[in-house]
């Protein structure tokens, strides 16, 4: 192989100008190297003329976010719960990917729900309750703000410069957006931290492990009891949790959208059907349908998405989906899409791959159904009696339990199974019936179970309802054609003053309902 006449010989550099190239590139820092991949302009005349003929404009345009009607009442409310307390609620960083490439950003639950911010603003954050004297929190929102085209910033930082990344907000345009005092947070972390020996901090952790070390080195500074500190950090936490757990009119608005996207990329998904099967992915197929709806039309998917055809669809968190899809199959499709507001769906419907049940894959999707009607009628009795959370999944548990035990699968009877002693029942449908839903898919998980499981059900709540039977391949307590099926069919449930109200109620549900779908959208697959 010929070499290029341009560059020189490895041999034609004397001894001592080679040693001092290898000492060069031994001193350089390793962070840096990446930018050995490219040549990056660095002399005085490239940022002379890098920095000039921007027009420098304020952003024009800006107008509040939807949630700023809402966000200042869920904030007083933080305000009230702890008085003359410093409240740190980080958004978060961003996360590396791989090398030199980051996920796309998505702040912590907690501070999206105060700041009513969307899609993947705003990495580094802090928002921060102060306290004032007499009464009240002084609240600031703490970000990097827009840089200038005569700062290094503009075009050398890939992560944060305008020219890599778009526009982004100033401290006046901030404010404008949220309703918040804004401040630059090259100084929050010395905002944060000072005089700990005389005022109470808190910080939301998870969130970003820079701000938690420094406030907790700046504890320990003051001799603060590390243990106690990080129980009040967790109960802080907790109170965020639990503020969510009742969702005020633009949550709900938010989560109708999100359903309504949901649905159309469901919609695309079951017209994916009759391609499924050609297909060595067949089961990703499915889910790429899905999710460019959730992409085009939202911020997203919620969380990984669920294709699991045939004995997959007995694996409760499959999301490898790269299985094959056989005319046969049923297929599992769970799948939420996130809204820009970044409240998500979550949605599960199990589709029969040839446009028609078998009549035990029928005999298994009557029972599913039939438990969850159940529970939505247990939780609809709230407007008589006090209904409980647990009581929602108690209730399909029963159906469960029943149709198992006319199966002949059931191995008790089913006052046994349905015992705490018992519970033999479950082998086949391990996970609850369901969940709260909001900003995440799994919402208010750091409740008290005295606030999730055993509360009582109130209008505001938004849950899933969401019963499964799941036969593997593998189960030899099942008759052999029970195996390899897996139903689940869920729904997502707001409680009213009237009952409840199934925000998926316009995706089919029966079966009858699913068959003709998949018949219109995948000519029967």
């Amino acid at each position: 192989m010929s070499s290029d006449p341009s560059a020189p010989a490895a041999d034609a550099r004397p001894a001592s100008e080679a040693a001092d190239a290898s000492r060069t590139a031994e001193a350089q820092d390793l962070a840096d190297r990446v930018n050995n991949r490219s040549h990056r302009p660095a002399s005085p005349a490239f940022r002379d003329f890098v920095a000039s003929g921007w027009d420098s404009s304020p952003l024009e345009d800006v107008a509040p976010l939807a949630a700023a009607e809402w966000t200042p009442a869920r904030r007083e409310a933080v305000s009230a719960r702890f008085p003359g307390e410093r409240l740190v609620v980080p958004a978060g960083a961003l996360k590396v990917r791989s090398n030199d490439t980051d996920y796309r950003f998505r702040a912590h639950s907690s501070f999206l729900h105060l700041t009513g911010l969307e899609n993947d603003s705003e990495p580094d954050a802090l928002l921060v309750f102060e306290p004032r004297e007499g009464s009240g929190h002084e609240v600031t929102l703490w970000f990097r703000p827009r840089a200038g085209a005569d700062t290094e910033e503009f075009f050398s930082d890939a992560r944060y410069g305008e020219y890599w990344v778009g526009a982004r907000d100033d401290l006046a345009s901030m404010t404008v957006r949220t309703g918040i005092a804004t401040a630059d947070s090259a100084t929050a972390l010395d905002a944060v931290t000072k005089d700990l020996g005389s005022v109470s901090v808190r910080v939301v952790r998870g969130a970003d492990q820079t701000v938690e070390a420094q406030i907790d080195a700046a504890r320990e500074q003051v001799a603060a009891d590390l243990e106690a500190s990080h129980a009040g950090d967790d109960e802080l936490q907790q109170f965020l949790s639990e503020l969510r757990l009742v969702k005020d009119a633009h949550e709900i608005d938010q989560l109708r959208h999100a359903i309504a996207i949901t649905r159309r990329g469901f919609d695309r998904a079951v017209a994916a059907l009759p391609a499924a099967p050609a297909h060595a992915r067949g089961e990703r197929l499915i889910e790429t349908s899905f999710e460019s709806a959730a992409r085009l039309d939202g911020y997203g998917v919620g969380y990984d998405t669920i294709a699991a055809s045939g004995d997959h669809a007995c694996t409760l968190h499959w999301i490898r989906n790269d299985g094959r899809v056989h005319p046969g199959d049923l297929l599992l499709l769970d799948a939420g899409a996130e809204a820009d507001s970044l409240y998500t769906a979550d949605i599960t419907r199990t589709l029969p791959v040839s446009g028609a049940f078998s009549p035990v894959q029928a005999r298994i999707y009557d029972a599913v159904l039939a438990a969850a009607d159940a529970a939505f009628a247990a939780a609809a009795a709230h407007t008589s009696r006090t209904v409980l959370f647990a009581d929602v999944h108690a209730a399909a548990m029963e159906v469960i339990a029943q149709r198992l035990h006319d199966f002949g699968i059931l191995p008790v009877s089913v006052d046994e199974a349905l015992s705490e002693a018992g519970q033999q029942h479950r082998r086949w449908m391990v996970h609850g019936t369901s969940h709260h839903l909001g900003l995440d898919v799994h919402d208010c998980a750091q409740a008290r179970r005295e606030m999730y499981l055993e509360a009582e059900l109130v209008p505001g709540m938004v849950f899933t309802i969401e019963p499964g039977l799941y036969f593997k391949r593998a189960d030899l307590l099942v008759p052999e054609e029970f195996r390899g099926n897996g139903v689940r069919i869920e729904d997502d449930v707001l409680v009213t003053d009237d009952g409840v109200e199934n925000l998926s109620a316009d995706f089919p549900r029966t079966r009858a309902e699913v068959e003709a779908w998949v018949r219109e959208l995948a000519g029967g697959a």
